[in-house]
Protein backbone atom coordinates (compact mmCIF):
# COMPACT_ATOMS: atom_id res chain seq x y z
CA UNK A 1 0.00 0.00 0.00
CA UNK A 2 1.29 3.51 -0.83
CA UNK A 3 2.30 5.92 1.71
CA UNK A 4 0.12 9.20 1.32
CA UNK A 5 0.55 12.42 3.46
CA UNK A 6 -1.51 15.22 2.89
CA UNK A 7 -2.69 18.38 4.64
CA UNK A 8 -4.66 21.34 3.51
CA UNK A 9 -3.02 24.09 5.60
CA UNK A 10 0.38 22.93 4.50
CA UNK A 11 2.49 26.51 3.26
CA UNK A 12 2.66 26.55 -0.01
CA UNK A 13 5.36 24.19 -1.72
CA UNK A 14 5.85 21.63 1.36
CA UNK A 15 5.21 18.52 -0.13
CA UNK A 16 7.11 20.02 -3.45
CA UNK A 17 9.97 20.71 -1.72
CA UNK A 18 10.12 17.26 0.20
CA UNK A 19 9.75 15.57 -3.07
CA UNK A 20 12.59 17.61 -5.04
CA UNK A 21 14.51 16.83 -1.78
CA UNK A 22 13.87 12.84 -2.10
CA UNK A 23 14.45 12.73 -5.61
CA UNK A 24 17.75 14.88 -5.35
CA UNK A 25 18.86 12.22 -2.67
CA UNK A 26 18.08 9.57 -4.69
CA UNK A 27 19.77 10.50 -7.65
CA UNK A 28 22.84 10.53 -5.68
CA UNK A 29 22.74 6.53 -6.11
CA UNK A 30 24.16 6.14 -2.37
CA UNK A 31 21.59 5.61 0.46
CA UNK A 32 18.37 4.62 -0.28
CA UNK A 33 15.47 6.68 -0.07
CA UNK A 34 11.70 6.57 -0.18
CA UNK A 35 10.48 6.80 -3.70
CA UNK A 36 7.95 9.81 -4.34
CA UNK A 37 5.02 8.48 -6.69
CA UNK A 38 2.87 11.57 -6.94
CA UNK A 39 3.01 14.92 -5.50
CA UNK A 40 0.67 17.98 -6.15
CA UNK A 41 -0.42 21.06 -3.49
CA UNK A 42 -0.98 19.36 -0.48
CA UNK A 43 -0.32 16.35 -1.33
CA UNK A 44 2.66 13.68 -1.19
CA UNK A 45 2.44 9.51 -1.94
CA UNK A 46 5.33 7.73 -1.30
CA UNK A 47 5.96 4.21 -1.70
CA UNK A 48 5.27 2.32 1.30
CA UNK A 49 8.36 1.28 3.21
CA UNK A 50 8.21 -2.28 4.84
CA UNK A 51 9.63 -1.98 9.07
CA UNK A 52 12.64 -4.42 9.98
CA UNK A 53 14.43 -4.80 13.10
CA UNK A 54 17.64 -2.39 13.23
CA UNK A 55 20.77 -4.69 12.76
CA UNK A 56 24.32 -4.11 12.87
CA UNK A 57 24.82 -4.93 9.36
CA UNK A 58 21.98 -2.49 8.09
CA UNK A 59 23.21 0.13 9.54
CA UNK A 60 26.87 -0.15 8.46
CA UNK A 61 26.14 -0.51 4.90
CA UNK A 62 23.93 2.49 5.67
CA UNK A 63 26.78 4.44 6.67
CA UNK A 64 28.82 3.68 3.53
CA UNK A 65 25.63 4.36 1.27
CA UNK A 66 25.20 8.15 3.25
CA UNK A 67 28.65 8.81 2.84
CA UNK A 68 28.16 8.33 -1.14
CA UNK A 69 25.05 10.59 -0.70
CA UNK A 70 27.56 13.36 0.41
CA UNK A 71 30.13 12.35 -2.21
CA UNK A 72 27.67 13.44 -4.55
CA UNK A 73 27.60 17.11 -3.98
CA UNK A 74 26.28 20.65 -4.18
CA UNK A 75 27.11 23.82 -5.90
CA UNK A 76 27.42 25.38 -2.40
CA UNK A 77 26.89 25.30 0.56
CA UNK A 78 22.71 26.35 1.17
CA UNK A 79 21.66 24.91 -2.51
CA UNK A 80 19.08 23.76 -2.89
CA UNK A 81 17.85 20.45 -4.18
CA UNK A 82 18.43 20.36 -8.17
CA UNK A 83 15.25 21.78 -10.03
CA UNK A 84 14.07 23.57 -6.91
CA UNK A 85 13.64 26.97 -6.96
CA UNK A 86 10.98 27.10 -3.89
CA UNK A 87 10.69 27.33 -0.23
CA UNK A 88 12.78 24.91 2.35
CA UNK A 89 11.44 23.25 5.02
CA UNK A 90 12.88 21.31 7.96
CA UNK A 91 10.17 19.62 9.52
CA UNK A 92 7.37 22.15 9.54
CA UNK A 93 9.55 25.22 9.82
CA UNK A 94 10.08 27.37 7.46
CA UNK A 95 14.14 27.02 6.84
CA UNK A 96 15.96 30.36 4.18
CA UNK A 97 17.54 29.39 1.68
CA UNK A 98 20.70 31.05 1.43
CA UNK A 99 23.91 29.56 -0.81
CA UNK A 100 27.38 30.62 0.01
CA UNK A 101 30.84 29.92 -0.58
CA UNK A 102 31.60 29.98 3.37
CA UNK A 103 30.34 26.47 5.08
CA UNK A 104 30.62 28.79 8.29
CA UNK A 105 28.75 32.07 7.14
CA UNK A 106 26.20 29.99 5.50
CA UNK A 107 25.43 27.45 8.64
CA UNK A 108 25.18 30.62 10.60
CA UNK A 109 22.87 32.79 8.70
CA UNK A 110 20.61 30.27 7.62
CA UNK A 111 20.56 27.75 9.85
CA UNK A 112 20.88 28.49 13.54
CA UNK A 113 20.27 32.78 13.71
CA UNK A 114 17.06 32.21 12.27
CA UNK A 115 15.70 30.13 14.96
CA UNK A 116 17.02 31.86 17.71
CA UNK A 117 14.21 34.61 17.65
CA UNK A 118 10.77 32.08 17.68
CA UNK A 119 13.07 30.60 20.71
CA UNK A 120 12.87 33.39 22.72
CA UNK A 121 9.74 34.31 21.78
CA UNK A 122 8.35 30.74 22.79
CA UNK A 123 10.28 31.08 26.05
CA UNK A 124 12.42 27.94 25.40
CA UNK A 125 15.84 29.94 25.42
CA UNK A 126 16.79 32.73 27.52
CA UNK A 127 18.48 35.78 26.69
CA UNK A 128 21.96 35.18 27.86
CA UNK A 129 22.24 31.70 26.10
CA UNK A 130 20.90 33.55 23.12
CA UNK A 131 23.79 35.58 23.54
CA UNK A 132 26.44 32.73 23.98
CA UNK A 133 24.67 31.31 20.65
CA UNK A 134 25.17 34.68 18.82
CA UNK A 135 28.94 34.20 20.14
CA UNK A 136 29.25 30.65 18.49
CA UNK A 137 27.68 32.30 15.28
CA UNK A 138 30.23 35.21 15.20
CA UNK A 139 33.12 32.49 14.79
CA UNK A 140 31.61 30.79 12.22
CA UNK A 141 31.13 33.50 10.63
CA UNK A 142 34.68 34.81 10.90
CA UNK A 143 35.49 31.31 9.43
CA UNK A 144 36.69 29.80 12.56
CA UNK A 145 35.09 26.11 11.51
CA UNK A 146 35.33 26.52 7.45
CA UNK A 147 37.64 23.55 5.91
CA UNK A 148 38.40 22.68 3.24
CA UNK A 149 35.45 19.93 2.80
CA UNK A 150 33.46 20.62 -0.22
CA UNK A 151 29.13 21.42 -0.23
CA UNK A 152 27.83 18.14 -0.06
CA UNK A 153 24.64 16.62 -0.24
CA UNK A 154 22.73 16.29 2.70
CA UNK A 155 19.81 14.62 4.09
CA UNK A 156 19.57 17.52 6.38
CA UNK A 157 16.68 16.24 8.78
CA UNK A 158 18.52 13.18 9.65
CA UNK A 159 17.45 12.32 13.08
CA UNK A 160 16.33 8.24 13.99
CA UNK A 161 12.86 8.78 13.21
CA UNK A 162 13.64 9.62 9.43
CA UNK A 163 15.72 6.53 9.09
CA UNK A 164 13.34 3.59 8.56
CA UNK A 165 15.54 -0.31 8.49
CA UNK A 166 13.48 -2.36 6.22
CA UNK A 167 13.95 -6.27 4.87
CA UNK A 168 15.93 -4.29 1.90
CA UNK A 169 18.45 -1.58 4.42
CA UNK A 170 17.65 1.71 5.43
CA UNK A 171 15.53 4.08 4.02
CA UNK A 172 15.34 7.76 4.35
CA UNK A 173 12.33 9.68 4.34
CA UNK A 174 11.52 13.29 5.09
CA UNK A 175 14.46 15.63 4.04
CA UNK A 176 15.39 18.78 4.67
CA UNK A 177 17.89 18.79 1.42
CA UNK A 178 20.60 21.09 0.47
CA UNK A 179 24.16 21.55 0.02
CA UNK A 180 25.68 21.48 4.10
CA UNK A 181 28.81 19.76 5.60
CA UNK A 182 28.72 15.74 5.97
CA UNK A 183 29.53 15.98 9.56
CA UNK A 184 25.93 18.01 10.15
CA UNK A 185 24.24 14.61 9.19
CA UNK A 186 26.22 12.26 11.70
CA UNK A 187 25.86 14.62 14.32
CA UNK A 188 22.39 14.96 13.92
CA UNK A 189 22.23 10.82 13.86
CA UNK A 190 24.35 11.25 17.40
CA UNK A 191 21.48 13.96 18.89
CA UNK A 192 18.65 11.54 18.06
CA UNK A 193 20.11 7.76 18.83
CA UNK A 194 20.07 6.07 15.79
CA UNK A 195 20.22 2.13 16.76
CA UNK A 196 23.56 0.57 15.79
CA UNK A 197 25.14 4.57 15.51
CA UNK A 198 28.53 3.19 15.85
CA UNK A 199 28.11 0.53 13.14
CA UNK A 200 26.82 3.00 11.12
CA UNK A 201 29.86 5.57 11.48
CA UNK A 202 32.43 2.69 11.27
CA UNK A 203 30.52 2.00 7.53
CA UNK A 204 30.50 5.81 6.64
CA UNK A 205 34.53 6.18 7.85
CA UNK A 206 35.33 2.81 5.39
CA UNK A 207 34.05 4.92 2.21
CA UNK A 208 34.76 8.27 3.40
CA UNK A 209 37.69 8.41 6.54
CA UNK A 210 36.30 11.16 8.71
CA UNK A 211 38.78 13.91 9.06
CA UNK A 212 40.66 14.29 12.64
CA UNK A 213 38.31 16.00 15.73
CA UNK A 214 35.45 15.24 14.17
CA UNK A 215 34.19 13.72 17.65
CA UNK A 216 34.97 16.72 18.93
CA UNK A 217 33.05 18.80 16.49
CA UNK A 218 29.81 16.72 17.02
CA UNK A 219 27.92 20.06 19.65
CA UNK A 220 29.39 22.64 16.43
CA UNK A 221 26.91 20.34 13.52
CA UNK A 222 24.14 20.09 16.52
CA UNK A 223 23.55 23.48 16.51
CA UNK A 224 21.23 23.87 13.97
CA UNK A 225 18.58 21.12 14.79
CA UNK A 226 18.91 22.47 18.01
CA UNK A 227 18.04 25.80 18.11
CA UNK A 228 15.43 23.75 15.82
CA UNK A 229 13.97 22.50 18.36
CA UNK A 230 14.35 25.09 21.07
CA UNK A 231 11.96 26.96 18.54
CA UNK A 232 9.36 24.95 19.19
CA UNK A 233 9.82 21.97 21.00
CA UNK A 234 10.60 22.97 24.78
CA UNK A 235 13.10 24.69 27.78
CA UNK A 236 15.06 21.21 27.45
CA UNK A 237 16.60 22.20 23.77
CA UNK A 238 17.07 25.71 25.07
CA UNK A 239 19.55 24.34 27.88
CA UNK A 240 20.75 21.99 25.31
CA UNK A 241 21.60 24.36 22.83
CA UNK A 242 23.62 26.90 24.92
CA UNK A 243 25.65 24.02 26.26
CA UNK A 244 26.45 23.34 22.82
CA UNK A 245 27.00 26.52 22.23
CA UNK A 246 29.64 26.88 24.97
CA UNK A 247 31.11 23.55 24.22
CA UNK A 248 31.77 25.70 20.48
CA UNK A 249 32.98 28.64 21.98
CA UNK A 250 36.02 26.19 23.80
CA UNK A 251 36.73 25.04 20.45
CA UNK A 252 38.11 27.76 18.50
Amino acid sequence: MDHVKASPHAPAGFFEAEAAGLRWLAAAGGAQIARVLDVRPGRIVLAQVTHAAPTAAAARTFGRDLARTHAAGAPAFGARPEGWDGPLFIGSRGMPALAHDSWGTFYSQARVRPFLAPALAAGFLRADEARLVERACALLEAGAFDDDTPPARIHGDLWAGNVLFSPDGVVLIDPAAHGGHPETDLAMLALFGLPHLDDALAGYDEAAPLRPGWRERVPLHQLHPLAVHAAGHGRAYGIALAEAADTVLRLA
